[in-house]
């Protein structure tokens, strides 16, 4: 088993160390400096141990879709001393379990959601940073706002005294060529561009979140400053 886990730390290492060479190379293209974007680890249906591992590997963060995994691996201090951000749906009933253990929740994607997690915050009384989530493709499967929706969506956000916005977050539609991908994500960019414009107190359009592992470099190219790679790093998931 020992052997195993060490095989299985060196796999992800090597992983790990392509992905970021491709980073770099994507930044160099775009004119930027690699070491401003970050690497958010999408752990995913991984084990605490397999997290555990990633954690003392070239990561910058972790990212968790389901809250139960969240709860389980922080109960197992999974993440070390990286940082865990939530990048999935998240359900108002779950917000208590959220609002405070992560240093960032990138999915907001609703103004109901937006409110149950400043009343969460309100109670605990901090301030929680979070992602606005643009669904930039309007696809009826997706949550977020529609692209018109995003001003509304952060002077709203803004009114709030328990929350920060800190930036955009996006899962674009699949396409079937690099160019159509490109031309979304652009998008994503030129709606992070134009909230910038708009910020006052409570935000700061520090983060933009889009790339996984079939786009990152294309993200890269596009302005991203944060990509959530997962199956690239911990391979195939195995859904029940």
């Amino acid at each position: 088993m020992e052997r195993q886990m060490e095989h299985s730390a060196q796999e992800m290492a090597q992983r790990i160390q392509e992905i970021r060479e491709k980073m770099a190379l994507a930044a160099q293209k775009a004119g930027r400096c690699p070491q401003e974007v970050l690497l958010c680890a999408a752990s995913k249906m991984q084990e605490a141990e397999t997290v555990r591992t990633a954690s003392a590997l070239n990561i910058d963060l972790f990212g968790e879709n389901r809250v139960q995994e969240l709860v389980e691996k922080l109960q197992h201090s999974a993440y070390g001393e990286k940082p865990v951000h939530f990048i999935g749906h998240l359900q108002t009933n779950k917000v208590k379990q959220v609002v405070g253990n992560v240093a960032l929740i990138q999915s907001i994607g609703s103004l109901h959601l937006m409110e149950a997690v400043e009343k969460q915050a309100a109670l605990k009384e901090i301030c929680q940073p979070i992602l606005l989530q643009v669904n930039i493709g309007g696809e009826e499967s997706k949550s977020g706002f529609a692209q018109e929706d995003l001003s509304e969506a952060l002077e709203t956000a803004q009114r709030f005294s328990h929350l920060r916005v800190e930036g955009l977050m996006a899962i674009p539609p699949i396409r079937e060529t690099d160019e159509e991908n490109r031309r979304d994500l652009a998008n994503v960019r030129r709606c992070f561009e134009r909230l910038a414009s708009q910020c006052g107190q409570g935000a700061e359009m520090r983060w933009l979140s889009m790339g996984m592992s079939g786009d990152f470099e294309n993200a890269i190219l596009e302005g991203a400053n944060l990509v959530r790679v997962g199956t690239s790093i911990f391979g195939a998931r195995n859904y029940p």
